[in-house]
């Protein structure tokens, strides 16, 4: 049981846990969670980081917020990540980099995933014999 009596997903300040387990029912729970939190964040992983051109030293407060947001999003995506699956992520740059990772690992890219289906789809048709 995790501190103060609070379980994974009874909060709407916690993000879901991701185990490595049950990907797919993670990934949109995670997605609502950020949109709840600030649709930009959502943003900020589909897209990449927001980009300041400016000089540290000469960052304006709408400069800052951008940083700000972009390090709250590679925050949160690090929170709701098991010991295991964020030594996964670790050496990512970006909020948008991990996810990508993330959904490289445990959906595949798009050759294996039809690849995938193929397979099931000849797996099926065997059976239905």
């Amino acid at each position: 049981m995790a501190a103060q009596g609070y379980a994974e997903g009874q909060s709407v300040n916690r993000p879901p846990l991701f185990d490595g387990e049950d990907y797919n029912y993670w990934k949109t729970r995670m997605e609502f969670f950020l949109q709840g939190l600030d649709f930009q964040l959502w943003s900020i992983i589909e897209e990449g980081d927001l980009v300041v051109l400016n000089s540290r030293e000469n960052w304006t407060k709408e400069d800052k917020k951008k940083i700000s947001l972009n390090s709250k999003a590679k925050c949160i995506l690090c929170y709701a990540l098991s010991k295991k699956e964020f030594n996964r992520i670790s050496t990512c740059k970006s909020a948008m980099e991990m996810w990508k990772k993330l959904r490289i690992t445990y959906e595949g890219t798009g050759k294996l995933r039809e690849t995938r289906i193929d397979i099931l789809v000849a797996q099926y048709e065997r059976f239905q014999m």
